[in-house]
């Protein structure tokens, strides 16, 4: 993949997902707090609605555009493949792998992020800064595993139904 297409990815994909992710943060807060173990309203209830909200918006456009780049790179590496019936399966590996690198960036950030509305009380940067001085760099990356194994499912099958329908389009 050539380096202005690299840009044009990673631009597009963390502009989207970083609309995506500040659109519905306040919905994100009330699931977040109503399934905190202190309770909906000990956990903040509706006050402070957008607290957590800069680990989202530090985290939210590298990782959406990490997982394009990653994405449309693998892709372009089995490009021989996806003329073929193994089209599907070239694109649920690149939507995996995607997954897979973009949760090196969406885990730390949702463990501070959670974190912080569970608790808004405390602002970003304490959060993160408790999490590293109690657990170690490790501690932000809590979940990493299952939300790796959240996040495949429904790549396998978003991605190749996306590819899918662009041909269908033309």
């Amino acid at each position: 993949m050539n380096n202005e297409l690299d840009k044009k990815w990673y631009s597009a994909g963390g502009c989207a997902g970083m609309c995506v992710d500040l659109t519905l943060f306040p919905l994100d807060t009330i699931k977040t707090r109503l399934q905190s173990q202190q309770g909906f309203y000990k956990a903040g209830g509706f006050r402070g609605i957008y607290a957590g909200v800069p680990s989202a918006a530090i985290g939210s456009f590298p990782n959406a555009a990490t997982f394009f780049v990653t994405y449309e790179s693998t892709k372009s590496l089995f490009t021989g493949y996806s003329a073929t019936n193994l089209a599907p399966i070239t694109h649920m590996l690149a939507a995996s792998l995607g997954e897979i690198v973009a949760c090196l960036i969406r885990v730390p950030t949702e463990v501070v992020k959670q974190r912080t509305q569970a608790n808004p009380s405390l602002n970003t940067y304490r959060v993160l800064l408790n999490t590293l001085q109690e657990e170690g760099f490790r501690g932000l990356y809590r979940g990493y595993g299952s939300t790796v194994l959240r996040e495949i499912p429904f790549s396998l099958v978003q991605f190749p139904l996306w590819e899918y329908l662009k041909v269908l389009s033309k």
